[in-house]
């Protein structure tokens, strides 16, 4: 029991260390990622987004919203890599295996899936602050409203006041729609990247550079199959400062019928950038921290 422990100790930890790593490189391009998401009308695309932003906001605009994302993505990853080990036990004993056997490709995949769903009760309060602030000049300058919130406790205060602890769940349905069938391909593309690079080793043998290659894979995989949902998500989260939003299939038909199909892969480029950096150094940051830290147990 005391390596079952120590494992999902070592999981929780080094996943604050692999999110704090996503955060801090790829939180610009999910600045504009959200940004072209809800306002698909006011950026031509990556270049003219970064360029209108620096131009209105300056520098800090690109970060707005880090405070939440941090958070965010260290529950996210904390529960969610914890949770993954507790889903690898399920998976071995719903497929008859002994608890050290491991674990195919795909039977990986669906443990990081069922996982994903927990995850997803912490990160949708968190995303839905980040997602606001993120969205808020280009709310103001839409007329949509009259004054932002421009600090991480304004926007919560405001949620507060509005609609209660619930209002903190809005798009939570959406959150969900993304996270369960998204980390299917996540974990799925980050595992069969690496059994493509071990050619027959183990996969704990990796340097540096396939294990980036492999998050970033794996983190691909995740963004092309999902993306509409989180387009919707982002309007529901950010669209419902200014008013009552419809729900997913609502504002998923809305979407489709005034603005076309396209307007759900609106930022689709800044988002493949930000998955390939973000969940490459994610995944380099949790192998690295996991073997240290694995080492000084042994050492005990």
């Amino acid at each position: 029991s005391r390596g079952f422990s120590c494992d999902n100790l070592q999981l929780t930890s080094t996943a604050c260390l692999g999110g704090t790593a996503c955060v801090v490189t790829g939180q610009p391009f999910d600045t504009a990622k959200v940004k072209m998401q809800t306002f698909p009308d006011m950026y031509k695309g990556i270049v003219d987004c970064f360029v209108k932003t620096y131009k209105q906001v300056g520098f800090r605009g690109f970060y707005k919203g880090t405070t939440p994302a941090l958070v965010a993505n260290i529950a996210e990853n904390s529960v969610l890599f914890m949770c993954y080990g507790f889903c690898q036990q399920i998976v071995r004993r719903i497929v008859g295996v002994d608890r050290k056997t491991k674990l195919s490709d795909l039977q990986n995949a669906a443990a990081g899936s069922f996982a994903s769903a927990f995850a997803t009760l912490v990160l949708c309060p968190t995303e839905l602050v980040k997602c606001r602030l993120q969205a808020m000049h280009e709310m103001q300058l839409s007329g949509k409203i009259i004054q932002g919130h421009n600090t991480v406790w304004s926007v919560v205060k405001g949620v507060f006041q509005k609609d209660g602890p619930l209002g903190f769940y809005r798009g939570l349905s959406s959150t969900l729609l993304r996270e369960v069938p998204g980390y299917f391909f996540f974990f799925g593309g980050y595992e069969l990247s690496r059994t493509f690079f071990a050619s027959g080793r183990s996969k704990d043998e990796l340097g540096p550079i396939p294990l980036l290659l492999s998050g970033g894979f794996g983190g691909s995989c995740l963004w092309i199959a999902v993306y509409p949902v989180d387009c919707v998500k982002s309007r529901i989260q950010v669209l419902s400062m200014a008013g009552k939003q419809t729900g997913f299939m609502g504002t998923f038909i809305t979407v489709v019928r005034t603005e076309g199909v396209l307007a759900l892969y609106s930022g689709l480029k800044p988002t493949m950038i930000r998955a390939f950096l973000a969940n490459g150094a994610l995944f380099l940051a949790y192998e690295y921290s996991r073997k240290l830290m694995m080492k000084q147990i042994d050492a005990y």
